[in-house]
């Protein structure tokens, strides 16, 4: 904590020559070493009842406890990385070769099966999907060809007998209107 060197204690003891006088300098180191010796003794005294009281109380045991705790060969990390290890390495479609037997073989080939039904139908959905999507983009485009061709065609002239039909409806208008009056 304090760091004093002998250089510091050489200076610190000519002062005190200088200061207190050869006459009385070896009793003041006396009663400074018996003070010294006494603070010591003190802290010394307060450590050992400090540790006393942590041993009775258990603090001592539960400090151990805790690092046992946390040291990872306690808590099972080992045991949890190599778990994590084999689960990176596995292949699914692998077969088992730790489990031997029929159930595993048919267990295996029943998820090949299903594996097989998904991909299949995954496919058919996406083709519909695609199938759907080219006939809305056709019937999008469909009002576009209709304007195209009638301008590729002439206007066809309208027949009388049409005419004929047009000029009738309006009279019927005409007439209904009167009637609803």
């Amino acid at each position: 904590m304090f760091d004093i060197g002998w250089t510091e204690l050489l200076l610190i003891g000519i002062v005190a020559l200088i200061v207190v006088g050869p006459k009385d300098l070896p009793v003041m180191f006396h009663t400074l070493g018996r003070f010294t010796a006494k603070a010591r003794n003190m802290a010394r005294e307060f450590s050992r009842a400090m540790d006393d009281a942590a041993k009775e109380s258990g603090v001592g045991d539960m400090a151990k406890d805790f690092k046992d705790m946390t040291s990872a060969r306690k808590m099972g990390l080992d045991k949890v990385q190599e778990a994590a290890s084999k689960f990176e390495k596995w292949d699914p479609m692998k077969k088992s070769t730790s489990v031997k037997g029929p159930a595993t073989t048919a267990l295996t080939e029943e998820r090949a099966a299903a594996a097989e039904k998904i991909r299949e139908a995954t496919a058919k959905k996406a083709s519909e999907r695609l199938a759907a999507e080219a006939a809305a983009k056709s019937a999008a485009d469909a009002p576009e060809q209709v304007a195209k061709q009638a301008k590729a065609k002439p206007a066809a002239k309208p027949k009388p007998a049409a005419k004929a039909k047009a000029d009738a409806k309006p009279a019927k208008r005409k007439a209904t209107r009167k009637a609803a009056e």
